[in-house]
């Protein structure tokens, strides 16, 4: 493994630093959910970046200025691509319905575990570099794979989210029964004697779990930058911090910037480009700040001065009920039928018609259908976030996206 440039100090300081800013995350900072202000916000992401920038200027002065600028671009890497972590946290808080205080809750958990996983991920790859060098190759191969996935707009992540936050089919129900209410702030509950996951711990483990897939792309990413443990997990760590309130400002960023996911994806391939050609050339780390950073501004216009790109969306089937739909908003926060039975269910649709909210037809009970057989309202339209669309169910098929 390569040796760290670092020494005692250096990681001790680190440590109370992480130590101090995660006790003001648990407390202060915290507050700055959806439902503080968006100036707020951005206040408190404004202090975690001065914060790792103020560390980056502790680097130099400890370290030298390669290193520092090479913990820069790790940072800058690692904080660019972890904006993929909040599209899976907007999905997961969706599928579970945690809201306000309890997404603070799974967030900060999902932090702490963060600071042990990446630990161990981060060891085992540099082992694995220092052992057989040859494994770059396959690293660099993953990048490229992933930059595919993000430009394509693969839908296996939100699949696989959708699997594991379901209350009634979650793989989590094999290992521990799941109660589909949640009880205050508790991850378990015991129900008639049998102990039983809530959906926080159901959302806790689908982020833990995220995040394990996100860091086998972006650790690698990192490791075409340095390979000095310190700077590597020190660069990881400062990403992660004040994730929470970037996520109180963006939340799903890539149904707000949607060249953002093109810019990831050209970041991963530069990225794979140099790791994988690392044994033959040099990148020299200004350089290869410098095209990041010239990547991300690049994205930034076109999100400001391009129009979105155009998505494939399923075709429109021609409908001729529309004169039965009104401007009437939803009549219930949840499914109406669901709550009544003590259950959650959060992939929602709302009849257009009459404004009754039920759940979709993946769920068990299928509400909203059964709510069309009965009353004979034809038109729904998803609640869910980013989905924009209005099906009806006599014409069976999309006939409109808002």
């Amino acid at each position: 493994m390569t040796e760290s440039s670092a020494g005692t100090l250096d990681w001790a300081v680190f440590a109370v630093i992480v130590a101090v800013l995660l006790a003001v995350d648990m407390t202060v900072a915290g507050r700055a959910d959806r439902s503080a202000s968006v100036r707020r916000a951005w206040q408190w992401t404004a202090a975690w970046i001065a914060a790792a920038i103020a560390f980056g200027g502790w680097i130099w002065w400890r370290l030298g200025s390669e290193p520092a600028i090479d913990y820069a671009t790790a940072y800058v890497i690692e904080k660019s691509l972890s904006i993929d972590n909040l599209a899976v946290f907007a999905l997961v808080f969706s599928q579970t319905g945690i809201v306000g205080p309890l997404q603070r809750k799974v967030l900060t958990w999902g932090v702490v575990g963060a600071l042990v996983m990446r630990a161990a991920l981060i060891g085992a790859g540099l082992y694995l570099i220092a052992k057989f060098q040859w494994i770059i190759y396959p690293m660099a191969a993953l990048l490229l794979y992933g930059a595919w996935q993000m430009a394509r707009h693969d839908k296996t992540r939100r699949l696989w989210v959708e699997t594991t936050c379901s209350l009634c089919s979650s793989w989590i129900g094999r290992l521990l029964p799941i109660a589909q209410r949640q009880k205050g702030g508790r991850f378990t509950v015991r129900i008639d004697g049998v102990r039983h996951a809530t959906p926080l711990l159901v959302a806790l483990v689908a982020v833990e779990s995220a995040d394990a897939v996100f860091a086998i792309d972006s650790i690698p990413a990192v490791f075409a930058v340095t390979q000095d443990p310190f700077l590597v997990y020190t660069s990881n760590i400062f990403a992660l911090l004040g994730l929470r309130s970037i996520y109180a400002i963006v939340g799903n960023v890539f149904e707000r910037f949607p060249y953002v996911r093109y810019a990831l994806a050209a970041l991963l391939v530069f990225v794979a480009i140099k790791l994988g050609a690392s044994a033959y050339f040099h990148i020299s780390p200004a350089i290869s700040l410098g095209v990041i950073a010239g990547i991300l501004l690049l994205a930034a216009a076109a999100t400001r001065w391009l129009p979105e790109p155009a998505q494939s969306l399923p075709p429109l089937v021609a409908c001729s009920h529309r004169g039965q739909e009104s401007s009437i908003e939803a009549a219930d926060t949840g499914c109406t039928e669901c709550k009544a039975l003590g259950e959650t269910w959060v992939s929602l649709r709302m009849c257009t018609t009459c404004g009754h909210v039920g759940c979709c037809e993946t769920s068990e009970h299928k509400h909203a259908e059964k709510h069309f057989q009965a009353s004979g309202h034809p038109i729904i339209r998803s609640l869910e976030p980013g989905e924009r669309w209005r099906w009806c169910y006599v014409d069976n098929g999309i006939i409109a996206y808002d």
